[in-house]
C-alpha cells in the first residue's frame, strides 16, 4: 500500500460496482439467502438496494424480520457472495484509472463499508494495493452510504477537507453520501444506475466506467483537483 501523506488531494473510489463488476454477484447472493429464508425477493427489488450496508438493505426489503432473521440473512448473503467469488472481475479502466490518479500526485482513498473478508475478495480482485494510499471497510462506520460517515472516515485519514476531494462512485447512496459530506461526485453507470438518478442524487458528472472516465480525465473533476496539487503543504 502506497504510503499516506496529508499535503495532497484524494480521490475517493466506491469499489462494488465502481472498480469490481461485482453487483450482480451481490444481487444473485441476496436473492439466494432470502429464499433460504422462505422471503423471496425480486432480483430488481435487490439491485435497487446494492449500495446499502447489510443491515439497511434488509429492513428494506425484509420488513418484520427479527434480529435472528436478520444475522442468518447476512451470514447467507456472505457464503452464497464467496462461492460466486470468482464471478468477480476488475471493470475496464479500473487499475489504469487508480495508476494515473497516483501518478498525478494524489491519494487513492477505497472508501466501501464493505466487511473485511468481502473487501479482501475485492483488493485481490483490483490487484492494486501498490497504489492505494487508504481503506475502509465496514469496522469504520455503524451506518454505511447514504449516511456520509464513511465518507468523513475516508477524508480524515486523507488528511483532507472536502474542497480538496473528489469521490468516485455508481450508486445513488454513493452520490447521496459524497453530497452530504460536501465532496463532489462524478457518477460511474457501470453499477447498473441511470444517468438520471445518478444526476438527480448529485452527481456532477456522469460516466460509462472506469475506461470511460479515464478517457475524458483531462475535462473531468479529477482534472481540476490535480491542479491543486502543490509542494507547500498548507495546501491542497
Amino acid at each position: 500500500m502506497r504510503p499516506a501523506s496529508s499535503d495532497v488531494p484524494a480521490v475517493l473510489f466506491d469499489v462494488d460496482g465502481t472498480l469490481v463488476d461485482s453487483n450482480y454477484v451481490h444481487v444473485h447472493a441476496w436473492v439466494r439467502a432470502f429464499e433460504v429464508e422462505d422471503q423471496p425477493v425480486s432480483a430488481w427489488r435487490v439491485h435497487r438496494c446494492i449500495g446499502m450496508d447489510g443491515d439497511t438493505l434488509i429492513r428494506t426489503l425484509a420488513r418484520g424480520a427479527d434480529e435472528a432473521m436478520q444475522h442468518r440473512l447476512k451470514d447467507h448473503h456472505g457464503q452464497f457472495y464467496r462461492e460466486m467469488a470468482s464471478l468477480l472481475t476488475v471493470l475496464p479502466g479500473a487499475r489504469d484509472l487508480l495508476h494515473r490518479v497516483s501518478d498525478l500526485g494524489m491519494h487513492v482513498v477505497l472508501v466501501t463499508s464493505a466487511p473485511e473478508d468481502e473487501l479482501m475478495l475485492l483488493r485481490r480482485v483490483l490487484d492494486c494495493d501498490d497504489v492505494i494510499s487508504m481503506v475502509t471497510s465496514s469496522r469504520d462506520v455503524d451506518m454505511a452510504k447514504p449516511d456520509p460517515g464513511i465518507v468523513h472516515v475516508a477524508l480524515d485519514r486523507a488528511g483532507v477537507d472536502a474542497s480538496c476531494a473528489v469521490f468516485v462512485g455508481d450508486s445513488t447512496w454513493d452520490a447521496l453520501a459524497a453530497r452530504r459530506a460536501g465532496v463532489v461526485t462524478i457518477g460511474l453507470r457501470s453499477g447498473g444506475v441511470g444517468t438520471c438518478e445518478l444526476d438527480c442524487a448529485g452527481a456532477k458528472v456522469i460516466y460509462d466506467d472506469p475506461r470511460d472516465l479515464l478517457a475524458n480525465l483531462d475535462t473531468s473533476p479529477i482534472a481540476a483537483l490535480s491542479a491543486t496539487v502543490r509542494p507547500d503543504p498548507l495546501t491542497c
